[in-house]
């Protein structure tokens, strides 16, 4: 199989008005759900891997060479990228040559110029490659692999600059967060989105901290540039829920429950519906 770059079905779905799931992955557990949800739902779909997550799964090469064969096995028949999230510099560098078909670089906390200096030749060095790249403005609330942002709203102007760049998709802070929203959460800021996507002349644009906006913002944010929604946490939670259902419930103690491919099915499964509920709000079934 051939793990395809994020940037034409980007674009299509600009072009279309929904949205592409990047759905992380942390395990073969999750690599399986994800590829089995956009099979049955025939949706595009992109495989997040955080730097994190990628030294968890023993390394970038050992995650493509997972997710090669997961979707060999599968046939898998959608388009599929494989993406680096909130890489670093030289973390994008080593993703690109391990077989990732996009990558972002985030230095959104980095001076805007060295943001703007770094965004550029990580540009160049991926589009040399065919590689898709993200590159981010302001700050996306929350923490991810150790890199904490209080939520700096991204400037339009700014935006405007990395996208004259080439870069093929921006995140941008618009008041998103990582992890779970706080029951204060004021919302997405749509008349910043607009400003964003008028400054960068209509380049498809990203939400991070995709899990737990509600499906009213998530609609409207598509129809504001939106084209890749990130979603990890509410995976998590699922997986969580579903974990913990099984074990109260006793049925780790009952014949061979313990078989660690019986006590992580019902995450997996509850994985697998959460997402094809979440391609469908997207928009991005049956757009394969």
């Amino acid at each position: 199989m051939v793990l395809v770059s994020a940037k034409e079905m980007l674009e299509k779905a600009h072009a279309g008005h929904y949205a592409i799931g990047q759905f992380n992955i942390n395990n073969m557990e999750w690599i399986k759900s994800i590829l089995v949800a956009a099979e049955e739902t025939k949706s595009p779909v992109i495989l997040g891997v955080s730097e994190g997550a990628g030294k968890y799964m023993l390394g970038y090469k050992n995650v493509v060479g997972m997710v090669k064969e997961i979707h060999d096995f599968l046939n898998v028949t959608v388009p599929v990228a494989i993406h680096l999230d909130h890489g670093s510099f030289e973390g994008a560098k080593a993703a690109v040559e391990a077989g990732f078909t996009s990558v972002m670089f985030d230095g959104s906390h980095f001076s805007f110029e060295e943001n703007l200096e770094k965004s550029k030749e990580i540009i160049a060095y991926a589009h040399e490659r065919g590689i898709s790249v993200e590159c981010e403005v302001g700050g996306i609330g929350g923490e991810e692999d150790g890199v904490a942002s209080m939520g700096e709203q991204a400037s339009p102007e700014e935006c405007g600059i990395i996208a004259d760049l080439g870069v093929d998709f921006l995140a941008a802070g618009i008041g998103n967060i990582h992890g779970k929203y706080p029951d204060n959460w004021a919302g997405l800021n749509f008349d910043l989105l607009a400003e964003i996507q008028e400054a960068t002349k209509g380049k498809p644009l990203v939400l991070h901290g995709g899990s737990g906006i509600p499906d009213d913002q998530v609609a409207k944010a598509i129809t504001l540039g939106v084209s890749k929604i990130n979603v990890n946490t509410e995976l998590q939670l699922v997986f969580q829920k579903a974990t913990r259902k099984y074990i109260e419930d006793g049925k780790d103690l009952v014949g061979k429950g313990y078989d660690p491919r019986k006590l992580l099915a019902p995450g997996t499964k509850a994985i697998e519906e959460q997402v094809i509920e979440m391609m469908k709000k997207f928009g991005s079934a049956d757009k394969a």
